[in-house]
């Protein structure tokens, strides 16, 4: 009975001492914050849970992507959803894209009628003849987290990536890059929605990450990312996929892609859906030629010296193809 006592007593003094060390330990080491898994759930609890901007493709608080290559409507898109979230909180949509001129006409109708947008949107530009300035990217950074705090504004849109980050295709640069607009985000509770461009895409491909120009570190910092797809079926068609998402269930992948098609209703240009499909309903079917090409292609990048993941992120293809077709 005494070695039992004095057993509950040693293990009773090590929790005790296990607590004191754990109430003594910091919360900071330089840049890091350390909280028990229990603290961190418990402090999470009582902050509200995030709340869709637009459809479960992007939450507030979020930076997310919005992709596509050329002249699928990534921009008509975005004022939609931009005027969206309009009708209840302000929105900063910063259009470098298109002259004021070219925005007026599509948001006009035959009879010379303009589209009347919620007073909570709006759209800015850039002083072209600012462009040549010395350190633009910072300076154009510093005038966005600038401006949506003279306009009291939370959500941005910015169109489009490459304005923000010349050298978005370069690694190191795209990665310090992402790592200044996520401290933005966090600094003033910001959610943000970059518009980006993809490289001319093989439509017997499903889209993937690979499709978004630039290094795949710009991937891996977004929150939430979603794309726009050319239907092989119908070239009047769209098909709208979501690739990233951390608050929830994929909805809308590619066994759900949602399908539209852009029209103008009451000088408003947009996306109407007209229902819902799988991703390889409106891929193209490879043909005989694309095969062979294909062969070709990697063929030509392996002589080049380029490894078998190279070869495969190049050329949108898995690695286990690329090894099939090295094989032969």
């Amino acid at each position: 009975m005494d070695d039992e006592r004095d057993y509950a007593a040693m293990i009773g003094d090590e929790l005790a001492n296990a607590d004191a060390m754990r109430d003594s330990t910091p919360e900071t080491v330089g840049v890091l914050r350390i909280k028990t898994a229990n603290e961190t759930l418990s402090e999470a609890q009582r902050r509200p849970d995030p709340t869709p901007l637009w459809l479960s493709l992007w939450y507030e608080g979020e930076v997310c992507c919005l992709f596509a290559d050329s002249n699928l409507g990534k921009s008509i898109y975005a004022v939609q959803i931009g005027e969206v979230i309009a009708y209840t909180q302000k929105v900063l949509y910063f259009d470098f894209e298109l002259s004021d001129k070219q925005f007026q006409l599509r948001y006009t109708d035959e009879q010379d009628h303009l589209y009347q947008f919620s007073n909570n949107f709006y759209r800015v530009e850039i002083d072209r003849e600012s462009l040549d300035v010395a350190n633009f990217e910072d300076l154009l950074i510093n005038n966005i987290e600038a401006a949506a705090l003279q306009y009291g504004a939370k959500v941005l849109i910015i169109d489009n990536l490459t304005w923000l980050c010349c050298n978005s295709e370069q690694g190191e640069d795209a990665g310090q890059f992402m790592k200044r607009l996520m401290a933005l985000k966090k600094k003033h509770d910001l959610s943000l929605l970059i518009i980006a461009h993809t490289p001319k895409r093989n439509l017997s491909s499903p889209i993937t990450a690979n499709d978004l120009a630039g290094s795949k570190k710009l991937y891996n910092f977004f929150d939430s990312c979603f794309a726009i797809g050319q239907s092989a079926k119908d070239s009047g068609l769209r098909y709208i996929k979501q690739m990233k998402n951390r608050h929830g269930e994929f909805v809308y992948d590619a066994e759900n892609v949602i399908v539209c098609q852009i029209e103008k209703i009451e000088a408003f240009l947009q996306f109407t859906t007209i229902g819902y499909a799988t991703e390889r309903e409106h891929l193209r079917r490879p043909t005989e030629n694309d095969v062979s090409q294909d062969i070709i292609s990697v063929k030509e990048l392996n002589q080049q010296g380029l490894s078998v993941r190279e070869i495969a992120k190049q050329l949108n293809m898995s690695k286990s193809k690329v090894h099939r077709i090295l094989k032969c």
